[in-house]
């Protein structure tokens, strides 16, 4: 199945959940976050979660500054 990660094609196999596939990327750390077709994930959810085709997934990068 077809996702957009970032604006990003991915192949995926069926039933890839938005865990395993952060657990590959190696994203699944500390200071990200995830929306689901533009609805934010809690990360609690991610190993659960599963991925459908055509699915849009945008992975965000926490900054800290002033």
């Amino acid at each position: 199945m077809r996702v957009t990660l970032n604006d990003e094609v991915l192949e995926l196999a069926e039933g890839t959940t938005l865990g395993r596939l952060l657990a590959e990327l190696e994203q699944d750390k500390p200071g990200v976050a995830v929306a689901l077709n533009q609805q934010v994930v809690a990360r609690g959810r991610w190993p659960e979660q599963a991925l459908a085709p055509d699915d849009t997934i945008t992975l965000f990068h926490a900054i800290a500054g002033g």
